[in-house]
């Protein structure tokens, strides 16, 4: 009984002393994450009257989604989402494929992919401004094939080189988890397939990507969220109001939060948040539909 009691003594102690060290990160959450999105929520649904902040429902949703502005946010942002993330996921995966294979030159290849990493974000808005100006390095190459000049920044073509700056920067970090998913899976599943006769696509599709699915999926969220966050480098590049093609909800939001008008921005921060909880709770449903045998 004495044996008992002093382990029962010891447990207690030791969950008071984890949850004495948890509490400093857990307050950190509280203060810096949760009570800010509720303070968010509570000036969605509230009137933007200063004396009186009445209960208005959805009514802020539904004048930020009637705004013209707020809807070419929304259209390019997700344009820009899902024509960079699929890049990302996909390219990340055929280069770690690649640097998995015997070919010269890996280490070098693997420095250069992540140095970007190393790289400030000024520094890449000034390369990319000298690149693709009106009058920068890309339009002086087109001329000499005889191509007319683009103005990338003010044209339709203005996702292009953001796209571009976003998979230059992502493609490394994305590669390594890709890389460190490839050493950890079971090589003698793929020899055992070699041997019954399986082809190279049989054994990527039915068998490496299978058991990659865990890391595509943790890739694909981590690509989403930092295309979410694209802002920094557009508005370096174009300021608050850029051509239309490169106007982003985070422009919309900025915008509104200078005119003061912190209803609008709440709601449509509310709306980019549930948005983005919808398409991870779907790509959660589709990894654990494909990859449910495997952890089986």
């Amino acid at each position: 009984m004495k044996t008992k009691s002093v382990r029962a003594k010891y447990e207690v102690r030791e969950k008071l002393t984890c949850n004495t060290f948890l509490l400093a990160s857990f307050s950190g959450v509280l203060l810096f994450y949760i009570l800010p999105f509720c303070v968010v929520m509570y000036y969605s649904v509230t009137s933007a009257d200063i004396s009186n902040h009445s209960f208005v429902g959805l009514d802020n949703f539904k004048t930020v989604i009637n705004n013209n502005a707020f809807r070419l946010a929304a259209k390019n942002t997700l344009t820009f989402s899902f024509t960079a993330v699929p890049l990302a996921v996909i390219l990340a995966l055929g280069l770690a494929l690649l640097l998995e294979s015997k070919i010269p030159g890996k280490s070098m290849m693997r420095t250069f992919f992540l140095s970007p990493m190393m790289v400030p974000i000024a520094s890449i808005v000034l390369v990319w401004q000298v690149i693709f100006d009106f009058n920068g390095t890309l339009n002086q190459f087109l001329t000499q094939w005889g191509l007319d000049k683009i103005d990338w920044f003010k044209s339709e073509y203005g996702q292009i080189p953001i796209v571009l700056m976003f998979l230059w920067k992502n493609l490394g970090y994305n590669m390594i988890l890709f890389m460190a998913a490839l050493n950890n899976m079971p090589r003698e599943l793929i020899e055992e397939a070699q041997v019954d006769g399986a082809g190279r696509l049989y054994c990527f599709f039915k068998i490496k990507v299978r058991y990659l699915s865990p890391t595509l999926l943790f890739v694909t969220i981590l690509s989403l969220i930092n295309s979410f966050k694209i802002f920094r480098e557009v508005y370096l590049l174009t300021g608050d109001y850029p051509f239309e093609s490169l106007y982003l909800l985070q422009h919309y939001m900025n915008n509104m939060f200078s005119a003061l008008d912190y209803q609008k921005l709440s709601a449509a921060a509310v709306l980019m948040a549930g948005a983005m909880v919808l398409i991870i709770a779907i790509l959660f449903i589709c990894e654990s539909i494909f990859g449910k045998d495997v952890e089986g």
